[in-house]
């Protein structure tokens, strides 16, 4: 619609007729929200550069190369023949097996030890701050450090051994422990849980101090006693961030490897520390089968978005 020039009103010739005010006003809001846009994803682009390269990119080419055969520089197609070598190996089912067993045992302990701890340090009156200090002091070592620690110090088969020298003390046998394959894959879930349990206990505990206390003082009031109040209220209170950390455990655990690598030398005595994760190590830097360690990754990939698949599910059908 062109804008008219009122009678007698004079306008100076090359010179732009005023904007009305609610147009200026649009185009200065269009103005901030391009520029606000323009910061936002300009942080952006940043975090996806790096998403695209150093995981994304991977992934994809992971893939991919899980379907070639790389010899002597010269890639070729060979379909699924990459995954039916890698099951046919035998390694293959043992390290699967020995991955459940140490999942499992970790869910066991490693998942119910720090939320014990996490009640006991919240109905704790004083010193609070330092014992949250002390329980996540293991999360600040180098695990290297730690696995260390436990191999050459806590699980000494001989009787200078830590533990050991306390089964002694107690009139308890002694035990072998990585030179043994019974004790080999608890002894490695012990250290994993002592080493990783902090960073849990932290996250427990915010989740509890979240709970109003008026539901424990009306379960007191019903004659609730300590056990009865974890299983009707604090449980209950938590069960999303207990999902949540179970799923967490889950998909770290699967990939277990440097327990294995540190305090069994790699596969332990007689294969009963040999991982998937390592078993992946191997192909690719002993073996030089990078393709077959693709396969390989591919298949843990597929199980773990499998274990998050359920997840998912559970959790929606919760909400």
């Amino acid at each position: 619609m062109a804008l008219t020039t009122a009678p007698g009103a004079t306008r100076r010739p090359g010179r732009p007729a005023p904007t009305p005010p609610r147009v200026a006003a649009r185009r200065a809001g269009l103005g901030r929200r391009v520029r606000d846009n323009l910061t936002g994803h300009t942080f952006l682009i940043g975090a996806v550069a790096c998403f695209a390269v150093f995981s994304w990119y991977p992934m994809v080419r992971g893939v991919v190369m899980s379907f070639q055969r790389t010899r002597r520089g010269e890639t070729t197609w060979v379909g699924w023949d990459n995954y039916t070598r890698i099951m046919a190996d035998p390694s293959f089912w043992t390290a699967w097996k020995n991955t459940f067993v140490f999942t499992g045992l970790a869910l066991v302990l490693g998942y119910a030890v720090p939320f014990l701890v996490a009640i006991l340090l919240n109905e704790l009156r004083h010193a609070k701050g330092y014992l949250r200090v002390l329980v996540y002091l293991p999360v600040m070592l180098p695990p290297a450090s730690a696995l260390f620690l436990f191999k050459f110090y806590a699980y000494d088969p001989s009787e200078a051994g830590l533990f050991n020298a306390i089964l002694a003390a107690v009139g308890l046998p002694t035990s072998e422990w990585m030179q043994s394959p019974t004790m080999t894959m608890p002894a490695m879930v012990l250290a994993s849980t002592w080493m990783n349990m902090g960073g849990a206990v932290l996250i427990y505990l915010a989740a509890l101090q979240n709970i109003p206390g008026e539901l424990y003082e009306a379960a007191e009031i019903d004659g609730a006693g300590v056990w009865r109040r974890i299983l009707h209220v604090t449980i209950p209170q938590t069960r999303l961030i207990l999902a949540l950390l179970a799923m967490l455990q889950i998909v770290a655990t699967m990939q277990l490897f440097i327990e294995p690598l540190i305090l069994a030398n790699g596969a332990g005595t007689q294969d009963s520390a040999t991982s998937v994760a390592y078993l992946i190590y191997q192909h690719g830097f002993f073996q030089n089968d990078l393709n077959g360690a693709a396969a390989l990754g591919v298949i843990m990939l597929v199980v773990l978005a499998g274990f998050s698949a359920v997840y998912v599910r559970l959790t929606a059908r919760q909400d």
